[in-house]
């Protein structure tokens, strides 16, 4: 339990990153900075780039590293400065200077904010695979790691919406005032550094139950290549993989988005926002209490691919309700409460399936383990990583498009904003969701790994890392 704890804990700082990111970093730079949302879109789904194409390179560098600390902690104390001081910066953006000034800086930022919380998360989430072989063990090891990432992120939303914001986002200290900002900046980077150094802290002391492995065979850059292909493209992984890239373009849109949305097309106040952000808590809580047992009834794919369509749904109805009419006006009392259900849907069923997804990742190291004989951890998971982070950068960037492209107005103030732009807003906003979801639950039905897959494989490889037997020759 102390070791769940522990290695959980330094999600938080993941959490929190994300929330900024997400809710906070578009609407931030474009409507307080005064920055195209164009742009804003573009250094975002660079820098997601960037830090994408360096993860497999963390990951693969984690694997064959040896040292008295393992392969993996040194990379996460590594992250610990850079992670909270690049944060911090990231919301002090120079005052004065021109866009391409601002995009740069910008660009340099986030780069740099994402690349050092990579160093850590990469190899901290491979640690996954080499703490337990157990199927389901993994799972519940995995909600840790989620549930303390999705709660940290979730507390610093409501912190951010109901005491660092005013109600009102035109008013002074408002959404829409730089000061919030640097108040956020100022509790947020050190919490992420915190979290980080007491996680890596808190697991030290389990390096040396790890597996003591040999040192890795030095090969060239092109067989290393090849090697790194066939591991990532395995009929094992590659539907997850695959899946992730559609999955991912989604998650970009939301991100990008739903604050647009919450803001402008349901018109709500920031304390109305902290209070839809709450329902994470529950929606959290709820996964937590729920994915083992689904999982142990249905297994990993199956609840994984009925959990993202129930999260499909709990977006796009509220949003097709209210087109239609069928849905209550903006400023009504059950409005909120009806979005409060939703959203602690959408978190709990997004939050459960990918605690899943990363469960099915572990269970694929095994099945390469076994064909190849190569340790492949780090380097599967920042796969996975290098797909989310690459095609969610590139969904950002084209919902800084369709915001341009439907006419939103920058500097604009909720209400004032014609109805007919908010409205293609939404429309665009559902049926993109829509397709990139239903194409992801598809390529993912082809994940072909059960637990019986997985039982026999672990066997497998128990019975090669057997020393083998020494018999005794009887002399007459």
């Amino acid at each position: 339990m102390s070791t769940k704890l522990i290695y959980g804990l330094g999600t938080v700082a993941f959490g929190i990153k994300d929330n900024g990111f997400n809710a906070l970093l578009m609407i931030y730079y474009n409507q307080v900075v005064g920055l195209s949302a164009g742009w804003v879109g573009a250094a975002i789904m660079i820098a997601m780039i960037a830090d994408a194409v360096l993860d497999p390179i963390v990951g693969q560098w984690s694997d064959s590293l040896r040292s008295k600390w393992g392969r993996r902690h040194p990379f996460m104390y590594a992250s610990v400065l850079p992670v909270g001081i690049l944060y911090f910066a990231l919301w002090m953006p120079p005052t004065g200077v021109s866009d391409i000034t601002l995009f740069a800086y910008l660009l340099v930022i986030t780069s740099g904010t994402r690349i050092a919380i990579g160093v850590y998360e990469i190899p901290s989430t491979a640690l996954l695979a080499e703490f337990t072989q157990d199927y389901h063990e993994r799972t519940v090891l995995v909600a840790y790691r989620f549930f303390f990432g999705v709660v940290g992120g979730i507390l610093m939303g409501i912190v951010v919406f109901s005491m660092i914001f005013a109600d009102d986002p035109a008013s002074p200290g408002g959404l829409l005032d730089a000061s919030g900002y640097h108040r956020y900046a100022a509790i947020a980077a050190p919490l992420m550094a915190t979290a980080i150094f007491l996680s890596t802290l808190g697991t030290h002391g389990r390096i040396s139950s790890l597996a003591k492995l040999p040192p890795p065979q030095h090969e060239g850059v092109l067989k290393t290549a090849r090697n790194m292909f066939s591991t990532l493209f395995d009929r094992t992984n590659a539907p997850i993989l695959i899946g992730s890239i559609f999955g991912s373009m989604a998650g970009g849109l939301n991100a990008g988005l739903m604050i647009y949305l919450q803001t402008y097309f349901w018109e709500l106040s920031s304390d109305q926002v902290a209070t839809l952000t709450s329902a994470g808590l529950l929606g959290v809580v709820l996964a937590f209490v729920l994915v083992l047992p689904l999982s142990k009834s249905f297994g990993k794919k199956w609840t994984t691919l009925a959990l993202y369509s129930l999260t499909l749904l709990a977006i796009v109805l509220p949003v097709a309700l209210r087109l239609f009419g069928l849905f209550p006006e903006n400023g009504s009392p059950a409005l909120v409460p009806l979005l409060f259900v939703f959203m602690a849907i959408v978190v709990m069923s997004v939050i459960a399936a990918s605690i899943l997804i990363a469960s099915m990742v572990a269970d694929v190291t095994d099945q390469i383990l076994l064909k190849t004989g190569r340790q492949s951890e780090g380097l599967i998971f920042s796969a996975t990583t290098f797909v989310n982070k690459t095609i969610s950068g590139t969904g950002v960037l084209v919902s800084g498009l369709i915001l341009t492209l439907v006419g939103f107005p920058e500097e604009a103030k909720p209400g004032q904003v014609d109805q007919s732009i908010v409205t293609n807003l939404a429309i665009v906003f559902s049926l993109a969701t829509l397709f990139f979801t239903t194409t992801a639950l598809i390529i993912t039905s082809f994940y072909p790994v059960s637990e019986e897959d997985h039982q026999l494989a672990v066997e497998e490889l128990a019975r090669k890392r057997a020393p083998e037997p020494i018999f005794k020759q009887e002399v007459s």
